[in-house]
């Protein structure tokens, strides 16, 4: 379909996410990046996940997490 924009899904696990504080930060720090549509953060896992359009890439959304103080597990 003509103007359609495709989305792509990142989930990371992330050491660091221990208060509602930090879930908070990381949370607004991801949807400030463009092309960021969604952003779910589960504190008692550990994890982020991301969903994006073709105005940023997952390198961009994991720097952000990592400039943000917290640590992606591989």
């Amino acid at each position: 379909m003509k103007g359609e924009i495709n989305m792509e899904k990142i989930h990371c696990l992330v050491d660091g996410l221990g208060s509602s504080t930090n879930k908070t930060q990381v949370k607004n720090a991801l949807e400030n990046l463009e092309g960021v549509q969604k952003v779910c953060v589960d504190v008692a896992r550990g994890s982020i996940e991301v969903m994006f359009n073709e105005h940023t890439s997952e390198g961009e959304i994991k720097n952000c997490i990592e400039n943000t103080g917290f640590s992606i597990r591989s």
